[in-house]
């Protein structure tokens, strides 16, 4: 039962992440599918609506902008494509 819970919380396989891993460097790339637009544009309106923090004071907005940051993270890594360093096309 640990095992199954354990392959859950992995990354997806390519054909079903939403974010695929990057061609060049670390990380993830555009997404692939519907759902992965979807919280790109809601992480994109998020942090635009955030930006009246910026007249309260900067460093707010910082904060509010690195904790959104995790959260894509978040959901990169439980939706997307184990990420790996690699430079160029798969062979």
């Amino acid at each position: 039962m640990k095992n199954a819970v354990r392959q859950k919380q992995m990354p997806l396989p390519k054909n079903e992440a939403w974010f695929p891993a990057k061609t060049y460097g670390y990380g993830w790339g555009m997404p692939q599918r519907w759902q992965g637009w979807v919280v790109l544009f809601g992480f994109v309106a998020v942090l635009i609506s955030g930006t009246g923090l910026i007249k309260i004071h900067p460093l707010y907005f910082v904060g509010y902008s690195l904790a959104w940051a995790l959260v894509m993270s978040a959901i990169c890594w439980w939706k997307g494509e184990a990420p790996r360093w690699q430079w160029g096309p798969e062979k």
